[in-house]
């Protein structure tokens, strides 16, 4: 059973960071985003251990999904600072600007997810164990993973991107900045300044209305 999980585990990390390689282009996003992954599974079994309940399947289900969960936390600091990045702030600004302003997104939905899991670790009644296990691992998952996360991600972006700069030219906006309208199409700029301004009209070029009849 333990080696199954291992597996499956393993495998549900790899499609994970396969999907983000590909979506952000990079092989270093996606390795910044799954560090977020082993502080859910430590507030997980820390959270079993202190219910004392132990790690059977239902446990493990809960580790997986917590894969996905504890990524989207980091996924909307580590692509909201590589958004700033490519505006030209520098990289510790960039993170600590990112996470000021997901925090709100952040605390909303893991708390909107946390308030939904609880009626599983408060269950009572038939089949209470498997939620008991269930619902426990999510909910000490998530809470150490979000408050944990909003610290140590933007450090581990920092670090990482330091020794990796890359280039955060795929996440330039697509506007020109505020009040500016649109940024021009590539080589409009350069073909209304080689056509020059038109000619001057010339004088008398054109005989008033009702001249011909003097």
């Amino acid at each position: 059973m333990k080696l199954k999980f291992q597996l499956l585990f393993g495998l549900g990390l790899l499609v994970v960071y396969l999907t983000l390689s590909a979506q952000y282009e990079s092989f270093t996003l996606p390795f910044i985003i799954l560090l977020a992954v082993p502080l859910a599974i430590f507030g997980a079994l820390a959270a079993q251990a202190l219910r004392g309940l132990q790690d059977d399947v239902y446990c493990q289900i809960g580790l997986v999904m917590l894969i996905g969960l504890a990524a989207k936390n980091s996924i909307l600091i580590v692509e909201f600072a590589e958004q700033l990045r490519a505006r030209g702030l520098g990289l510790v600004e960039a993170a600590i600007e990112a996470a000021r302003i997901r925090l709100r997104p952040i605390l909303m939905t893991s708390f909107a997810f946390i308030l939904g899991v609880l009626p599983l670790v408060l269950a009572s009644g038939a089949g209470k164990a498997s939620r008991h296990s269930v619902g426990t691992a999510v909910f000490g998952g998530m809470i150490v993973s979000t408050f944990l996360n909003l610290g140590i991600i933007p450090v581990l972006y920092v670090v990482v991107r330091s020794l990796n700069p890359g280039r955060p030219g795929r996440f330039a906006p697509r506007f020109a900045p505020d009040g500016a309208g649109p940024a021009p199409a590539e080589g409009g700029a350069a073909a209304g300044s080689a056509a020059g301004p038109p000619p001057p009209a010339r004088e008398g070029s054109q005989a008033p209305a009702g001249g011909s009849h003097g």
